[in-house]
């Protein structure tokens, strides 16, 4: 039977979003190792073996690639301890500590989020896809239209795309050295690129998690592909030697 949660996961999250403090979470760790943490890496486990034909380069452990439970309060005012879902992460291997591009899926309380893309990238980053994206943005275009492209479910359900634009939080005007009519106007005001979508949260608990989050994964790499070869070719001509005048 292929991994997935079970209501234990979903009863667990529920507490902690109503009493997220350690004094609630320590006497039940034992429950968040049995019912988060094991399913979790049993999931990203199958979901390894998949990716190893689409996306070999992100490919990596499966505790290297679940998410911390913990949040990072160090510089926020909010200073409750826990996330609110268990997520992964699949990172490509060299940008682990980066911001590139990966793929993203979360449980919370609510929903199952499967996300892929670049989220609010670093500076040489973002300038890098910016550059890439001024040269290529029909190609771009291309890969996306193909991803959010409707489809039927099917034979009785409505035509829907698998998955959706992400949230671009756009800038209001054109970054600095971009020309203010150029055609790939909301790609370069973007500072997110890439797609998701959120599924019932019961979708969760059934044997066909994997392969729905498989499904997009796949449908989804090339865009990942595109974004972090800019990221690639722009840290690669950073580091090439300049070849000498004589």
């Amino acid at each position: 039977m292929s991994a997935h949660f079970t209501p234990e996961t979903l009863k667990f999250l529920r507490g902690l979003a109503r009493n997220n403090d350690r004094e609630w979470f320590e006497p039940r760790r034992e429950i968040y190792e049995r019912a988060l943490k094991q399913p979790m890496l049993a999931v990203i486990d199958e979901i390894n073996t998949a990716m190893h034909d689409f996306a070999p380069e992100h490919v990596r452990p499966p505790n290297k690639t679940m998410m911390r439970i913990y949040r990072d309060t160090r510089f926020s005012p909010d200073k409750r301890p826990y996330k609110r879902h268990v997520s992964a992460w699949w990172a490509r291997r060299g940008m682990e500590k980066t911001s590139g591009g990966g793929f993203y899926l979360h449980v919370d309380p609510k929903e199952v989020l499967i996300s892929v893309g670049v989220y609010m990238p670093e500076r040489e980053q973002l300038l890098a896809i910016r550059r890439w994206l001024a040269e290529h943005h029909e190609e771009y275009r291309a890969r996306l239209g193909a991803i959010v492209k409707p489809r039927a479910r099917s034979a009785a359900s409505k035509m829907q795309p698998l998955m959706t634009h992400i949230d671009a939080q756009p800038l209001t005007r054109m970054p600095k050295g971009f020309p203010a009519d150029h055609p790939a106007d909301e790609l370069l005001r973007a500072r997110n690129w890439g797609v998701h979508v959120a599924l019932p949260v019961e979708r969760a608990l059934e044997p066909a998690l994997v392969r729905e989050v498989v499904q997009r994964f796949r449908l989804a790499a090339p865009l990942v592909e595109a974004l972090n070869g800019a990221i690639l070719e722009a840290s690669e001509a950073v580091r090439r030697p300049s070849r000498p005048l004589f």
